[in-house]
């Protein structure tokens, strides 16, 4: 199946920082903007010049001191927002300008109060002026899944006549299914002249859990630029999150055949530094990057990964930079985990033995969400002044011994 080249769009810095308790001071942008260059992200936006003067510095430090990315700053269709974001990136080896402007009804009319007629008109004279300043415009018709289509593609159309590069069509409030979005990109390559000539891009927000899956199908219909978030963080519910597009690229790849520039090893990194920097972490069942996603704790499962990971893996925790998978110990653990805990811990027991600690462990279990190192001591510790224990050096150690019991490790 022929492979096609997918360029990674990485909002974090914007569309992220916009969400509650993410806003980021100048220095943490530049630090996540040297990760995202690590990752190989294609296009780093940056911030929104005109939104303040610390926005305005921020996109300058990262056009002065990233040089491999593309660099962008938003921009609504407005003269002096292009104005300020073209004076923003002109440290940048590769400047873009992204100009929004809605192009559903229901934002025309109640938001910017004004006509279809005029919105055109905005659109035609925005994308010139931002060409004069830069050879890569990206225009975004803002709430585009709830867009009339055949205005949609007059917009468009109008957008890419004026110059623009890349055509963003934007799911802005996470209403529409994979289906449907895929369609739109679909009439986009039939009916809008040119097109060939530019890249389609997705940029598809999460309120119904589908930010992921909208922006998957917007590559298979054609699109080939992906605007996502580390750790999908995002107004609202948040965007697509980067680390799960690149995940299932390379696990499915055999349905999704497509190339990027990404390291996958870096992409753990990318989550625990953008948790450090806006101070809190991905739900723990949080795909890729949570702290559950290569953590077991039913029994059956940790057999089956001490067998084979791939029993219950599908990538390996060092495929996506995570530094080992780890067995939860709590009452779904099976004789096998608490086995395999023990050998680690110093310990080796008979099955007699292991058929009593595991019972204790059980106990133990029943009263706490999770089992620790420090339980498992204590219950060995009390197994020791019933039964000798061998250790994993093969001596026996009776109960008056202590050097049966290994130190807890981190």
């Amino acid at each position: 199946m022929h492979q096609e080249r997918i360029f990674f769009f990485d909002t974090t810095l914007r569309d992220g920082e916009q969400s509650p308790g993410c806003s980021m001071y100048m220095a943490e942008k530049v630090r996540m903007a040297k990760q995202l260059e690590l990752l190989g992200v294609d296009v780093i936006e940056a911030g929104f010049a005109i939104a303040s003067d610390g926005d305005f510095a921020a996109v300058r430090q990262v056009a002065q001191e990233v040089k491999g990315p593309r660099i962008c700053s938003l921009s609504r269709a407005k003269e002096e927002d292009i104005v300020a974001a073209a004076r923003a990136l002109e440290p940048a080896v590769k400047p873009r300008i992204h100009i929004f402007l809605a192009s559903s009804d229901i934002h025309l009319e109640y938001k910017l109060q004004i006509s279809r007629e005029q919105a055109l008109e905005l659109t035609d004279k925005s994308v010139r002026l931002a060409r004069t300043y830069v050879d890569d415009v990206e225009f975004s018709p803002e709430d585009a899944s709830r867009s009339d289509r055949e205005f949609l593609c007059e917009m468009v159309q109008i957008a890419v006549d004026a110059g623009a590069t890349v055509i963003n069509l934007p799911d802005t409030v996470g209403y529409t299914v994979p289906r449907e979005y895929a369609s739109m990109f679909r009439l986009m390559k039939e009916r809008i002249r040119g097109v060939e000539n530019i890249v389609l891009s997705s940029h598809c927000h999460n309120d119904l859990g589908l930010a992921v899956a909208n922006s998957l199908a917007a590559l298979e219909a054609g699109a080939r630029q992906v605007e996502c978030t580390i750790n999908g963080i995002g107004e609202r519910a948040g965007n697509a999150a980067l680390e799960e597009l690149a995940a299932a690229m390379y696990v499915r790849h055999d349905q999704l055949p497509f190339q990027h520039n990404l390291d996958l090893k870096q992409l753990f990194p990318a989550s625990q530094m953008l948790s450090e920097v806006i101070t809190f972490a991905p739900a723990p069942n949080k795909a890729v990057v949570g702290s559950n996603a290569f953590s077991h704790e039913a029994g059956i499962h940790q057999h089956g990964m001490m067998s084979n990971p791939l029993c219950y893996e599908i990538m390996t925790p060092s495929q996506v930079g995570v530094p080992a998978n780890r067995m939860v110990l709590g009452k779904h653990s099976g004789r096998h985990a608490l086995n395999h805990r023990l050998k680690e811990l110093g310990f080796s027991l008979s099955r007699a033995d292991l058929d009593l600690a595991y019972q204790r462990f059980v106990e133990v279990a029943d009263r706490k969400k999770s089992v620790f190192d420090q339980d498992l001591v204590s219950i060995m510790l009390t197994h020791l002044r019933q039964s000798p224990v061998v250790n994993q050096h093969g001596g026996q150690h009776g109960p008056s011994s202590s050097t049966a019991v290994a130190a807890p490790q981190p």
